[in-house]
């Protein structure tokens, strides 16, 4: 994770990633492509600058911290919205559904792979009930469609 603070100058869209992320590049790539973690961070900040938001990138590979995460996106001077991979932690954590459930600030569930393509065990999410939206298969560009989405969002948000 990163140093834990939230850059409050612009609206800033918290993207969150889960268990095993930090392996991108290296980890199944004929799921989850050659991209790096690192790369996907620089493009999404690159984009979130074009769409006139901050991004604040956090991974980690423990289910409380995820959760820590998120409830500090919940408080005062917290993200305005939420791009969460939760890796397998979508399919079982009860924890983080009921987190993502107690903030006010959208959160947009993405998935590299067509999760509906995989495994069964892979095609229920738990947080998708309580997620603004699901973004899945479309490799690292599903990053990118989930972040349009969270800044459109925030936009309709400040206009209402």
């Amino acid at each position: 994770m990163r140093d834990g603070t939230i850059n409050t100058m612009k609206k800033t869209v918290l993207v969150l990633h889960g268990p095993n992320l930090n392996l991108l590049g290296a980890r199944e790539p004929a799921i989850y492509g050659r991209d790096t973690l690192e790369s996907i961070n620089a493009r999404l900040r690159t984009l979130g600058e074009e769409l006139g938001v901050a991004v604040e990138a956090r991974q980690s590979n423990h289910e409380g911290a995820l959760l820590d995460a998120l409830h500090q996106t919940g408080a005062a001077g917290g993200a305005a919205a939420v791009v969460l991979n939760a890796g397998a932690l979508t399919h079982t954590s009860y924890a983080l559904r009921d987190a993502i459930a107690a903030i006010a600030a959208p959160v947009i569930e993405v998935h590299l792979s067509n999760t509906q393509a995989r495994e069964a065990w892979r095609h229920h999410s738990v947080i998708a009930a309580v997620c603004a939206g699901s973004i899945a298969g479309f490799g690292a560009l599903s990053y990118a469609l989930g972040l349009r989405a969270a800044a459109q969002l925030i936009n309709e948000q400040a206009s209402s």
